[in-house]
């Protein structure tokens, strides 16, 4: 089947992170030598270089353009998942085992916040993450970290479909009909129940996801990808810390 195991749902975030490594260090390169050298080497110097050659602007505006692209989508992705642990819980979210939304006993299903306009609004936030971290990777890195982390993902979702449909039954496949599941409605498909965010437990528990984005804010303009990764690695160690303060979903 190509759905998840239980082993990989469980270890998800490991998973996640691996992955990231790997996208990052392209061990394959020391063999195969398949992306350039040079201070430039990543996705984010290759590409501005050939939007140049193909003129479509300087490199320097290349950059630029590229770094606005991935401020975007490091915010847009912490966004869609905060907004989306705010209704779900941050307990629930980091949990390593499947449930169902406690905070709605009627149905055990989430029909608010970002659950009215996607199904699965954290997996999308996570790969909108993921196009801006592929920026500061070799290009086979990156392609490599794209391609895994979308597999893994869907993956993720074929094993709670089935976990959700059999707890839920017919109202969550009433839900599936209307809420698209991964590219987000713009309109949102479903009746809003009025169940109130929790914001403030929904961003620690994304801190992560927020760190990285103020550092491509904040730090992207001095064009140093070097610089960028080492602020990743420090969002990384104070999602840690913050997580050990974060509630747990009882099982």
């Amino acid at each position: 089947m190509f759905k998840a195991s239980s082993i990989e749902y469980r270890y998800r975030y490991v998973l996640h992170t691996v992955i990231y490594v790997l996208g990052f260090i392209a061990p394959w390169n020391y063999v195969l030598h398949l992306d350039p050298t040079g201070p430039n080497a990543h996705l984010w110097g290759v590409l501005a270089v050939q939007f140049s050659r193909l003129g479509l602007g300087s490199i320097a505006t290349s950059f630029n353009v590229l770094l606005a692209i991935g401020i975007a989508m490091a915010v847009l992705g912490a966004f869609l998942r905060t907004w989306g642990a705010a209704y779900l819980g941050a307990n629930v979210v980091q949990s390593e085992t499947m449930h169902t939304a406690q905070a709605v006993p009627a149905t055990g299903m989430l029909q608010d916040g970002p659950f009215r306009h996607v199904r699965n609004p954290l997996y999308v936030g996570t790969f909108l993450h993921t196009l801006a971290l592929v920026l500061l990777m070799p290009v086979s890195g990156a392609i490599f970290t794209i391609v895994a982390i979308g597999v893994l993902q869907v993956r993720l979702i074929l094993a709670e479909e089935p976990y959700l449909s059999a707890k839920l039954g017919a109202p969550y496949a009433a839900y599936c009909a209307l809420v698209p599941r991964i590219v987000p409605s713009l309109r949102p498909r479903i009746t809003s129940t009025g169940l109130k965010p929790r914001w403030a437990q929904a961003a620690l528990g994304e801190i992560y996801m927020w760190c990285v984005a103020v550092s491509f804010a904040a730090v992207g303009w001095q064009y140093d990808a070097v610089l960028l990764i080492k602020c990743v690695v420090v969002s990384f160690g104070v999602s840690l810390v913050a997580r050990a303060f974060a509630p747990r979903a009882a099982v």
